[in-house]
């Protein structure tokens, strides 16, 4: 993997393409990353690359006369938190990510990953958490039929026979209920990026993203050939 870039989800839209046809895309708001730690296989046994993303306030815990504390930023970045990105020479980050790049001897700490590491064209994996939809039925969880609409029936919208009773007296594991869905770690492979913006750090990618507005996206170069 040469190219990977941490972004947030602003939304989607549509555009023309060059020959005029009407493309739907998602706009993601890409980077810029910067550097936080090189990972080298000399020292951690892997070699890599940590970047952060998003600026975060640190959390400054102060005492007055009384010895009473008063914390301000209280979801903010602690101090061993700080001094990792200290000795890296950035502000405080959001989030931090890692990224095993062919390339990864050729960055120093405090560079930054910015949109336009891609183009046009490229063939990209995106990974988010994807929405979450509550407690649902087997129906619209599953795709599981409904019974008959008729008043005598009795059976409309349940789960339905979960097993027989007396052989083998048990549910079997996996077998499809209603329950919690969506807000899973979800990637859709071998999208496309219809255009870079990248004084905006903007990534028009076509169709839709798992995530919901402002989730964290993480686009990484494709692992299929698009073939």
């Amino acid at each position: 993997m040469k190219k990977a870039i941490l972004a947030t989800k602003i939304g989607m839209t549509q555009i023309f393409n060059a020959d005029g046809v009407l493309v739907p895309v998602t706009v993601l708001e890409a980077g810029p990353c910067v550097v936080t730690q090189i990972k080298t296989v000399e020292n951690d046994g892997y070699s890599a690359v940590q970047v952060g993303f998003g600026d975060k306030k640190e959390k400054v815990v102060e005492k007055d006369a009384n010895g009473k504390k008063s914390v301000a930023h209280r979801h903010g970045v602690n101090k061993a938190q700080m001094g990792h990105f200290k000795k890296a020479g950035v502000s405080g980050k959001k989030f931090v990510r890692e990224f095993k790049f062919e390339n990864a001897d050729e960055y120093n700490l405090a560079d930054e990953i910015k949109a336009d590491i891609f183009a046009e064209g490229d063939k990209v994996d995106v990974t988010a958490i994807s929405k979450g939809k509550g407690f649902q039925g087997a129906i619209k969880r599953l795709g599981q039929h409904r019974g008959p609409m008729a008043h005598g029936s009795k059976f409309h919208r349940h789960q339905g026979s979960n097993g027989a009773c007396s052989s083998p007296s048990k549910v079997f594991k996996g077998k499809g209920m209603p329950g919690h869905m969506g807000s899973v770690k979800v990637t859709t492979q071998n999208l496309e990026v219809v255009r870079v913006d990248a004084d905006k750090n903007l990534l028009l990618i076509k169709g839709a993203v798992p995530g919901a507005k402002k989730a964290l996206i993480t686009v990484k170069e494709t692992t299929k050939s698009g073939k």
